[in-house]
C-alpha cells in the first residue's frame, strides 16, 4: 500500500520536489535554484532544459535525503509557474527558444495592436482576461512571428507548446518517446486562448493570435491520470496538475464559495473561491478556473496578480547588494519605526491588478536627506502589504462579500513585520497555516485524489491546521492616511513607457 504523495513545484526562481504523508505533513524536500535570463531591459527568460534537469535533480535529492522507496508513492502532482511559455520540438525535445517567463513585457506591442479593435477587454467575457503582456497566448505568438521557422513547423504540428507544466509532464512522461501532452484548466486558462464556458481552446481566440492548433496541448482536469512517469519515478502515476497559485488555493483547503488566499512569492497572488460559475470582474481583477477534479463540475475563482512582491527583496539583494541573504531585510526594516514618508512602488514589469499598465515603471517617491537603507528596505516590505490592500478592495466590490480573515502562505509569510503590517493594513486577521507551502501540497492533493490515495475533497479540510494569527493594531485613520499616500505615489508610476 502507497504511503506518500510527491509533487514537482516548478517555481519562477527555484523548483522543489515535496513528498507528503496522508496527513498533509511533509516528508521530504529537495530544492535548487536555476538562472534568471534578461537579455533587455523588460525581457525576462528561462532556459528549460535547465528547468527539466532541476526537476530530475530535486526529484532524486529528495528521495535520497528521505531514504523512500519511489515504489511507496502513490502518484506524483505537478503544479508550475503559470504564463511562462515553452515552445519546443517534438521529434527531439530541444525548445526552440527560451521559455519566455510570466514577469516579460515583450508583447506589448501585440497587446495593444490586438487592444485597438475592442480595447484592453476585447476578449474578457470570453477569455477571463484582459489584453496583458502577463499571458502566454501573446507570447506563443511572438515566438511563431519572431524565430525563423518556428510557424511552419507549427502548422505541420512538428512543435509543441505549453505552460511549464505541460513541459514537465511531458518529459516527465517519456519525452520525444510518448511524452503525454497535456495541460489543465487552470494553466489553460492562463493563456487568453480557452474559453471559460467550454474549458477547451476557442477557434476565434487561436484565429485571432495566429496559434494553429496542432501545437497545442490537450485541455485535461487537475486531477486525473495523465500517463505513467520514467527515470526515478518509473511506473508512478502523474495525476495531478495545477497552476501554482490554483495549487496554494487548493492546498489551503479553500474549498468553498467565499474562501481566499494569498500567496506571497516572486509576485503576490490572492484568489478568491467563486463557485461553479465564472464572475467577471468588473474591478481590474482576472477570472480565472480555480480546480477541476475527475468528473465533478469545474471551480472558478478571482484573482488578483500583483508582478513584484518578493522579487522586489531579491532585487535590493542581488542589485542593490543590500544584504546577503532576503531574511535579512526584516532585520534592516525593524531598525526603523516606519519608512520614512516613502513610498517604493514596484512597477518593474508594469502594474498587474487592478490597474493592468505595462507602461508603468517603478518608483520610490517622498525621498529625503533622512532616509537610509532601512528605510528603503521597510518600505520594499510594505509595498506587498499596499498591493494586496488594492487587490482586496478589488474582490470586495466584486463579490460583494467582505473578505473576515486571509489565508496566506508562500515565502514571505515568515516575515512577523510584514505580516503583521499586512493585517494593520487591511483591518482582517491574517492567517498562516501550518504547512506554508501550499502550492505544492495542492498538487499532492490533486494527484492523491485522482489515484484514491485521499476518497473525497472535503476528507482534505481535516489536514488544515493553523500555524499563527496577526491581528490589526492600527489606528484606522492612520490606516487610511498611510493607504491614500499609497494610492497616490502609485499614479506617479503610470505611462512612464512612451
Amino acid at each position: 500500500m502507497a504511503k506518500y504523495v510527491g509533487a514537482v513545484d516548478q517555481g519562477t526562481t527555484s523548483t522543489r520536489f515535496m513528498i507528503f504523508d496522508h496527513a498533509g505533513k511533509v516528508v521530504a524536500i529537495d530544492q535548487k535554484e536555476h538562472e534568471q535570463i534578461f537579455p533587455k531591459p523588460g525581457w525576462v527568460e528561462h532556459n528549460p532544459l535547465e528547468i527539466w534537469e532541476r526537476v530530475q535533480e530535486v526529484i532524486d535529492g529528495a528521495l535520497k535525503k528521505s531514504g523512500i522507496d519511489p515504489k511507496d508513492l502513490a502518484a506524483v502532482g505537478i503544479t508550475n509557474q503559470r504564463e511562462t511559455a515553452v515552445v519546443w520540438e517534438r521529434a527531439t525535445g530541444k525548445p526552440v527558444y527560451n521559455a519566455i517567463v510570466w514577469q516579460d513585457t515583450r508583447t506589448d506591442a501585440i497587446c495593444n495592436d490586438l487592444a485597438k479593435d475592442g480595447g484592453q477587454d476585447r476578449f474578457r467575457s470570453k477569455v477571463g482576461l484582459p489584453l496583458a503582456t502577463y499571458f502566454s497566448g501573446p507570447k506563443v505568438k511572438w515566438i511563431l512571428d519572431n524565430v525563423p521557422g518556428a510557424r511552419e513547423k507549427a502548422e505541420k504540428g512538428e512543435v509543441l507548446f505549453g505552460n511549464i507544466d505541460s513541459w514537465v509532464i511531458w518529459n516527465l512522461t517519456g519525452g520525444p518517446n510518448g511524452g503525454v501532452h497535456v495541460t489543465d484548466v487552470t494553466n489553460a486558462s492562463r493563456t487568453m486562448l480557452m474559453n471559460l464556458e467550454t474549458l477547451d481552446w476557442d477557434p476565434d481566440m487561436l484565429k485571432v493570435m495566429g496559434i494553429p492548433n496542432a501545437m497545442l496541448p490537450r485541455v485535461r482536469a487537475s486531477a486525473e491520470e495523465y500517463g505513467k512517469a520514467i527515470g526515478s519515478l518509473s511506473g508512478i502515476p502523474v495525476a495531478g496538475d495545477l497552476g501554482d497559485q490554483q495549487a496554494a488555493l487548493f492546498g489551503q483547503t479553500c474549498f468553498s464559495a467565499g474562501e481566499a488566499k494569498n500567496t506571497y512569492g516572486t509576485g503576490c497572488f490572492m484568489l478568491l473561491n467563486t463557485g461553479t460559475k465564472p464572475v467577471q470582474s468588473k474591478n481590474g481583477l482576472l477570472t480565472t478556473l480555480g480546480y477541476k477534479i475527475g468528473n465533478e463540475p469545474a471551480v472558478y475563482a478571482l484573482e488578483g496578480s500583483i508582478a513584484i512582491t518578493g522579487a522586489l527583496i531579491q532585487w535590493l539583494r542581488d542589485n542593490l547588494k543590500f544584504f546577503e541573504f532576503s531574511k535579512h531585510v526584516e532585520e534592516y526594516a525593524k531598525a526603523v519605526p516606519d519608512s520614512g514618508g516613502i513610498y517604493f512602488v514596484p512597477a518593474f514589469s508594469g502594474l498587474y491588478a487592478p490597474y493592468w499598465k505595462s507602461d508603468a515603471r517603478g518608483a520610490i517617491v517622498g525621498l529625503t536627506r533622512f532616509v537610509t537603507k532601512n528605510h528603503i528596505a521597510r518600505a520594499a516590505l510594505e509595498a506587498t502589504a499596499y498591493q494586496t490592500r488594492e487587490v482586496l478592495d478589488a474582490m470586495n466590490a466584486d463579490s460583494g462579500v467582505p473578505l473576515t480573515a486571509l489565508k496566506v502562505d508562500g515565502g514571505m509569510v515568515f516575515n512577523d513585520l510584514l505580516m503583521q503590517f499586512q493585517s494593520d493594513i487591511l483591518g482582517v486577521p491574517v492567517i498562516r497555516p501550518i504547512v506554508a507551502e501550499t502550492t505544492a501540497l495542492g498538487a499532492a492533493y490533486a494527484a492523491g485524489l485522482a489515484v484514491g490515495f485521499w476518497a473525497k475533497v472535503e476528507d482534505l479540510r481535516v489536514n488544515w491546521g493553523k500555524d499563527k494569527e496577526w491581528t490589526p493594531a492600527m489606528d484606522a485613520d492612520d490606516r487610511a492616511k498611510l493607504y491614500k499616500g499609497w494610492k497616490k505615489a502609485v499614479t506617479r508610476t503610470f505611462d512612464w513607457v512612451e
